[in-house]
């Protein structure tokens, strides 16, 4: 029996050196080589250096001079990432989308976007479409009190084109312009 037992432990340890550990720490080592940035999380810092957040995550802004970004079902806490997990069919999530829809409704600007009244498959997606963000420019102009004109520029200048997919824009790097009138925020 032990003569079966003992390379059926030999190729269990092996196998977890190889894969527990070697493995992880070869992949780690070239995402720091190749992509320190993204390996490190995407941050985003202000001029002290302070972090303020993940350009890969999203996080809530209270107010109405803020951009708001899409909806999370977990409180963006990425713990709990995750979608709501109602159906298209839930009374639930037609009454909440029906409602959000009608507190978002601002004269004269036409349908909400979904993107503003649904949440995104892990309630965390820190982007928005460029006409998610446009229709939130009233609102961001009258709290803030300036002009619609100057919140079209910004959006413009964070809008992103990846290479495959539709344009977006990072609601953070967004928020974080608007707070200090900088350019874009850059991802370290």
């Amino acid at each position: 029996m032990l003569k079966q037992i003992r390379p059926a432990i030999s190729v269990l340890a092996f196998m977890t050196l190889v894969t527990g550990v070697v493995y992880p720490l070869t992949v780690t080592g070239v995402a720091q080589l190749a992509f320190p940035a993204q390996a490190n999380g995407s941050l985003l810092h202000n001029q002290q250096g302070d972090v303020l957040g993940s350009a890969l995550l999203a996080q809530p802004f209270e107010g109405a001079q803020w951009f708001q970004p899409r909806l999370s079902a977990g409180g963006y806490a990425t713990v709990a990432s995750g979608a709501s997990n109602l159906a298209p069919s839930n009374p639930a999530l037609a009454e909440r989308i029906a409602a959000d829809a009608q507190r978002l409704q601002a004269e004269g600007q036409g349908a909400v976007p979904m993107q503003l009244v649904t949440t995104s498959a892990s309630g965390l997606d820190p982007h928005l479409s460029p006409a998610a963000a446009q229709f939130q420019i009233a609102r961001i102009a009258a709290a803030r009190g300036i002009p619609a004109a100057s919140l079209e520029r910004l959006i413009e200048q964070h809008v992103e084109k990846p290479l495959v997919g539709p344009a977006v824009v990072n609601v953070l790097a967004l928020n974080l312009a608007l707070a200090d009138n900088s350019p874009p925020a850059k991802a370290e």
